[in-house]
């Protein structure tokens, strides 16, 4: 069985994507702050892990730019208006990292952006994690049947901590101390018990 049908998560086979949390969406996305937050985990490992990310917004001059509390200052903002991340300039950065084919996917909405893009890289061949602790909407309706929708399309769903441990791999990693504080609490609750 080849690992892409696995959805098994490497350090040198993933991306970060991270997907419009920006000031707009704040007042009406659903357990926005723990989104957030969660997200905001995710990058710090992927900062220690050395995990290329590419963050995109929707249009931002009408929803304003990234929340600070995700902490991406200093990485590039795609600025986009269609509902996929994957739009030329994404397509051409993942490009320049062909060894990975495995994209960690988080933000919002699920209904819209993140199964747009869930679809487009499934298509493309990329091995497709939906960090389900870290993707809301307005509606929890629409969360629940886009994360239903994306899992019957072959994405993975998967929570921000089994996608730290899985790019770990093991507690003898070099960077597992450094990467353990963060996930030393759990993830902030983010509504999803509610769905099973």
């Amino acid at each position: 069985m080849s690992l892409s049908r696995l959805g098994r998560l490497g350090q040198k086979s993933s991306v970060l994507f991270l997907c419009d949390m920006q000031e707009k969406f704040r007042p009406n996305i659903v357990f926005f702050p723990q989104i957030v937050s969660v997200a905001a985990r995710l990058l710090q490992a992927g900062k220690i892990l050395d995990i290329p990310v590419i963050v995109t917004e929707q249009y931002p001059k009408g929803l304003g730019p990234t929340v600070p509390e995700l902490g991406a200052d200093g990485i590039k903002k795609y600025s986009k208006t269609c509902f996929t991340m994957l739009i030329p300039e994404v397509e051409k950065e993942l490009q320049s990292f062909p060894e990975r084919r495995s994209v960690i996917l988080c933000g919002i909405e699920t209904q819209a952006c993140i199964t747009s893009t869930t679809l487009d890289l499934l298509e493309k061949g990329f091995d497709v994690h939906v960090v389900a602790d870290a993707c809301s909407s307005r509606s929890q309706v629409d969360r629940l049947v886009a994360l239903s929708r994306i899992k019957q399309s072959g994405a993975f769903l998967t929570t921000s901590e089994g996608v730290i441990l899985q790019l770990l791999q093991d507690s003898s990693h070099p960077k597992f101390k450094q990467v353990q504080k963060l996930i030393i609490e759990p993830a902030p609750d983010s509504g999803l018990l509610s769905f099973f």
